[in-house]
């Protein structure tokens, strides 16, 4: 038998199935049920539709988010991971990457082929951008409106079990990226079922309807969501897309609840999960955990760390870089996390942040990067940084990255300086849709100073095949060297107790002309940033160089002669 339920309070609903219709059941809380002894294909049709709606709460569209959906047996599947006992957050590497554009043919299974090259890297947490159904066939994923089905393109929900039972086999954590702040702006059809929608609005769309009348059943749409990703497709974890676009003025602020529910979860896999926020706060609450009067989460993404090494490596101030660039700045996010901790914030023309308790909030909780999706994709012509600075600095970001105190996340290609782009892409089948963004695209970028005839149509095919990874590239010579030095760090990092140590209270940053140097218990990092050989005193005798980014370095006794844009990792006493 097959049950089939939907919200739609104070609506008629009717339900067709392989092209019957029947009518349902009204249930308590404004729920319809019917109880069928079999279906395949299905939709809802309301009042005042002529067409099937595909079900809010779909778990398979096998012909796109306008199509009908299909039921979908999750029991079904044969895993093999039954050994799994998950990856802990603390200690681990992230690697961001996006199904459509990390391989030729942009499908889980093909991703599956390359997982050995992340085994040999050596990261441990493979981070998908978002994966539930969206409008057209290729996208970023941001705009997805069907929050419980994988994108059929990619491979639908067996694809992606596929991948994260192949992901688990190599050791490998699956986090996926999730977005709960807005529905995509086609494809939408659950606000036409009920009240999923409050009469705010955010950069993306409506806001979610979080903790007004009927907020229940949708803080329950969405907590249903998060259990089922953990739960039936055994992923290891969720970033959850811009938290502070969830507005929510309940006693229980809906993170907090995804927290409790999350760990209770948790307890009975027994296996870690873990949710990372992304977040604009600048605020330790969300990482802070329930029992210290905390949301619970267990890490959030930090731009300030990625914008205090971005700006300083690459010498760019525009926009929201205006505040960051200096090497004090890098001390006090090396040192602290957060560079708005309640300063002023030029950008915002106001005051931001609060400052992390050093002592108590470990740096394993902030998720740190040179590049992402965001900051590289949201640039006019997606170019990574593999086109703006030299291979030295190139190597130098990586060292001040994997040897920091936080969880660092690597975006794929970045480990052979990949020439790809990544450009925003989208592929809208409406013609009105796809004429919108192409315009606000171009306009956006104008307004901060791109010409726009520079900016990449989003809706032309060739936007989206420019972004995929080159995979001839890491055994080519300039890219070998870096995927080289990538695993060493990798290496190092974890071989290295006090590399891996997240305690901030424990990092101490100085600097000079140029240079800067970090003392992570008996190691210090130093990195000369100049274009020329500097000498730099470290404090401390130096027993032995770990890892160099460039021959030459000299050791004299507490000092070390660095060559031109270069980083070291040294044993001291």
């Amino acid at each position: 038998m097959t049950v089939f339920e939907v919200w739609a309070p104070e609506k008629n609903v009717r339900l067709v199935v392989d092209g019957q219709e029947h009518e349902m059941e009204a249930a308590d809380g404004g729920w319809w049920r019917l109880e069928l002894p079999a279906g395949t294909d299905y939709g809802f049709l309301l009042p005042d539709q002529d067409k099937p709606l595909p079900d809010p709460r779909s778990p398979w569209q096998p012909d796109g988010v306008h199509g009908l959906s299909r039921v979908y047996d999750h029991d079904a599947f044969t895993w093999t991971d039954q050994a799994w006992t998950g990856r802990q957050l603390p200690g681990s590497v992230l690697y961001e990457l996006h199904i459509g554009t990390f391989t030729p043919e942009g499908t889980f299974d093909a991703a599956i082929e390359k997982l050995d090259h992340l085994v040999d890297l050596g990261v441990d947490l493979v981070e998908l951008l978002p994966v539930n159904a969206f409008n057209g066939t290729y996208n970023w994923g941001y705009d997805g409106v069907c929050w419980y089905a994988p994108h059929e393109a990619y491979g639908g929900p067996d694809g992606l079990k596929r991948f994260v039972d192949a992901a688990h086999a190599k050791g490998l954590g699956v986090v996926l990226d999730v977005v709960y702040n807005h529905f995509g702006p086609s494809g939408a059809y659950a606000p036409m079922f009920a009240p999923y929608l409050s009469a705010g609005s955010n950069t993306w769309g409506s806001s979610l309807n979080l903790d007004g009348p009927d907020s229940d059943t949708v803080r329950r749409y969405i907590a249903d969501s998060v259990l089922m990703w953990l739960r039936d497709y055994h992923v290891d974890g969720l970033r959850l897309d811009a938290v502070h676009a969830l507005h929510d003025e309940g006693a229980v602020h809906l993170l907090e609840m995804l927290a409790a529910e999350v760990e209770s979860l948790s307890a009975h896999v027994r296996r870690p999960l873990t949710l990372i926020a992304e977040s604009d706060l600048n605020d330790a609450k969300l990482i802070t955990p329930r029992e210290g009067g905390g949301y619970g989460l267990h890490a959030q993404w930090d731009d300030d760390v990625h914008h205090a090494l971005h700006a300083l490596l690459t010498g760019e101030r525009q926009g929201y870089y205006g505040d960051f660039g200096s090497l004090d700045c890098l001390r006090t996010v090396l040192e602290g996390a957060f560079f708005h901790a309640g300063t002023w914030s030029s950008f915002r023309g106001r005051r931001h942040g609060r400052p992390v308790d050093r002592q108590r909030t470990a740096g394993h909780r902030f998720v740190a990067f040179l590049q992402n999706h965001d900051q590289i994709g949201n640039r006019a012509i997606g170019d990574r940084l593999t086109a703006i600075l030299s291979p030295g600095l190139l190597k130098v970001g990586a060292t001040l990255l994997l040897t920091s105190p936080f969880t660092p996340m690597l975006f794929m290609g970045e480990e052979w300086a990949a020439s790809s782009p990544w450009q925003f892409f989208t592929s809208h089948p409406e013609p009105e849709l796809a004429a919108a963004v192409q315009t606000g695209r171009r306009r956006e970028f104008a307004r901060h100073g791109w010409a726009e005839a520079d900016v990449p149509d989003p809706q032309d095919p060739a936007t989206f095949e420019r972004s995929k990874l080159d995979w001839s590239e890491p055994g080519k010579p300039g890219h070998a060297e870096i995927l080289e030095l990538y695993k060493k760090l990798i290496a190092v990092r974890r071989s290295v107790p006090d590399l891996t140590d997240p305690w901030l209270h424990d990092v101490e940053v100085w600097h000079g002309d140029q240079h800067v140097v970090i003392r992570r218990g008996s190691y210090v990092v130093a990195a000369n940033l100049a274009g020329v050989e500097q000498t730099v005193s470290v404090r401390s005798p130096a027993r032995s160089v770990l890892l160099a980014t460039e021959p030459g370095v000299v050791v004299q006794r507490d000092r070390l002669v660095l060559p031109a844009e270069s980083a070291v990792v040294v044993a001291v006493r």
